[in-house]
């Protein structure tokens, strides 16, 4: 009985350390994300996650999200999500020689929070984020490039690049392709899955997974240690196999531009 009685009360504390802390921005989907982004690893709030971006959403298929986690020091990975979203994870990041930063813009599909994860060495993950208020629609409507029809001649296209100041290298990448969601009749979901950054030698500077709840045309910023005149390599592939490569030399900001 008393062996019954330890497991019973283990099996209750275990439980307990798994649930994730009271959302304060009290959404009604934050059990569940918890739940399956972070399992059972500890998870807090914590404001010196940064996460930027507008309080409305002027146009809800492309609404952009800045996520600084550099105050938190070293972080192996960052989620970008959107709780009421029908496909609420947008982006992974795993930096390697890269900052914990990353921008880029996401569909919204409703009013719903906008967060950001940060998986710190340790393995606990740090949130913070805000409700936005969105007219809603961002992932239900088709995209430009579908209505267009020129979606399929602009595949594999990648435009980027890459400046050096203030010690560090900022990334600016974009991407043709046409993200969609799967919620428009007769379009299937179809999205650019990675982006990965190497350098020289082979050094890994970061890898990024998308999902179809990121923007059409996706970009990305991030911010890397790479110096001027080495060149870095941009590997992606979408859900259909299609390939994006480039090449983009690092070039060296203006003084004025370093001293910001």
């Amino acid at each position: 009985m008393a062996a019954k009685a330890l497991w019973l009360a283990m099996l209750l504390a275990s439980a307990a350390s798994a649930a994730p802390p009271a959302d304060p921005l009290q959404s009604p989907n934050w059990a569940g994300l918890a739940q399956t982004f972070f399992g059972d690893d500890p998870v807090r709030f914590d404001p010196r996650l940064l996460v930027h971006f507008p309080s409305i959403a002027e146009d809800q298929h492309e609404f952009p999200v800045q996520v600084d986690a550099r105050p938190l020091g070293q972080v192996k990975r960052i989620l970008i999500f959107a709780d009421l979203n029908p496909i609420p994870l947008a982006v992974d990041f795993t930096p390697a020689r890269a900052s914990p930063f990353i921008a880029t813009r996401i569909k919204l599909d409703q009013r719903t929070p906008v967060r950001a994860a940060a998986q710190l060495a340790d393995g606990s993950w740090v949130v913070a984020g805000g409700w936005i208020d969105a007219a809603g629609g961002g992932c239900s409507a088709p995209p430009v490039s579908r209505v267009k029809g020129d979606w399929a001649q602009h595949l594999g296209e990648v435009r980027g690049r890459a400046v050096a100041g203030g010690g560090v290298t900022r990334v600016q990448l974009a991407f043709r392709h046409p993200m969609d969601t799967g919620f428009v009749a007769n379009i299937p979901t179809y999205h650019l899955e990675t982006v990965k950054l190497t350098g020289s030698g082979g050094v890994d500077y970061g890898t990024v997974a998308l999902e179809a709840s990121v923007g059409e045309d996706p970009a990305l910023t991030l911010l890397i240690d790479a110096a001027p005149g080495s060149v870095l390599a941009v590997d992606g592939r979408d859900t259909g196999g299609v390939e994006y490569k480039a090449h983009l030399p690092v070039g060296s900001a203006p003084a004025a531009m370093a001293a910001r």
